[in-house]
């Protein structure tokens, strides 16, 4: 154990990205930007070795990734790692080592803990007793996860990232089926990370691209939810289906003091209305929303989880 304490109007993206003219548009009103309410920030670890996926169980327990090795397993001298955090004691518990690249994580309702690892081409599984095992191989690059109330488990894969479909791209977003995978959508170019809402319905970021996107449950249709977005990486959705909350990392490593201009953005699904949350960060990277409203995201090149909780509240 170890201590550490926009956008343009919605419209189908038709020919500004190639490979996603097909996508159905979403025919709402045109979101518009607020005002950034009042949120207060806290670094609740700190001295990490590049966290990249996020998590969160209730309100005080976080699940992360770190990736200071990436596509170095264990036996090679790599150091990757899937921890636990208390926010309580800002305790850090190291649950499993070795894997080359564990870059997203989830937990299921039951408390099992899923992780893609990218070069290695799987899905892991840890039960609550701290088994783990391999659930899915022989992915092509697996990237972002989600898993919705039933347990389904929903993923995304990058075998050509930056390349669409139309350009012979083969990125994926897809289920899991016991062993087995039904591609659910294909021809972005870059989809990076994953999550469901209770009712269903898949978002997703495209990095690339500059969209998240949206398959609804209802139709199974996948409409631009949002473009013109500065690098996308990050997704999350709070437990009411109001906000969503996504990340940008046009200038990974880059500080907002050196000119940096990531950022941490809040979408309320309800009344189209996007709020800045946070910007300066050098690399936010995924991002989760706890029980209580707090939001939490991994900062790789700083080494740090930052915490942003609403003053008023």
């Amino acid at each position: 154990m170890k201590n550490t304490s926009l956008l343009a109007s919605w419209r189908t993206l038709s020919l500004a990205v190639a490979g996603l003219a097909s996508l159905v548009p979403v025919s709402q009103a045109a979101p518009h930007r607020s005002e950034a309410p009042r949120f207060e920030f806290n670094v609740v670890a700190r001295g990490l070795h590049r966290p990249t996926g996020i998590a969160i169980r209730g309100d005080k327990t976080i699940f992360f990734t770190e990736v200071p090795t990436p596509g170095i397993n264990g036996p090679h001298g790599g150091s990757n790692s899937v921890n636990r955090l208390d926010l309580r004691s800002g305790d850090v518990t190291v649950l499993h080592m070795g894997e080359p690249e564990p870059i997203s994580i989830a937990i299921g309702r039951d408390q099992t803990l899923y992780w893609t690892c990218r070069t290695a081409g799987v899905v892991l599984e840890q039960n609550d007793e701290g088994e783990t095992s391999v659930l899915l191989k022989g992915l092509n690059r697996p990237s972002g996860i989600t898993v919705d109330r039933c347990e389904n488990i929903y993923f995304t894969q990058l075998p050509t990232p930056g390349v669409n479909g139309a350009n012979g791209g083969s990125n994926s977003v897809s289920l899991a089926v016991g062993t087995n995978v039904v591609v659910l959508h294909i021809g972005e170019p870059e989809p990076t990370h994953i999550v469901v809402s209770k009712d269903g319905d898949l978002y997703w970021t495209c990095r690339t691209a500059g969209v998240i996107l949206q398959r609804s449950a209802a139709d199974g249709q996948t409409r631009v939810l949002l473009n013109g977005l500065q690098k996308p990486v990050g997704i999350t959705v709070d437990h009411e289906d109001e906000n969503l909350y996504f990340t940008e990392v046009p200038t990974p490593g880059v500080n907002g003091a050196d000119g940096g201009l990531n950022k941490v953005w809040q979408y309320n699904l309800k009344t189209g209305t996007k709020t800045l949350v946070h910007s300066g960060d050098p690399e936010p990277t995924d991002i989760a929303v706890a029980r209580n409203g707090n939001i939490y995201w991994t900062c790789s090149s700083a080494g740090v989880i930052v915490e942003a909780s609403r003053r008023d509240r």
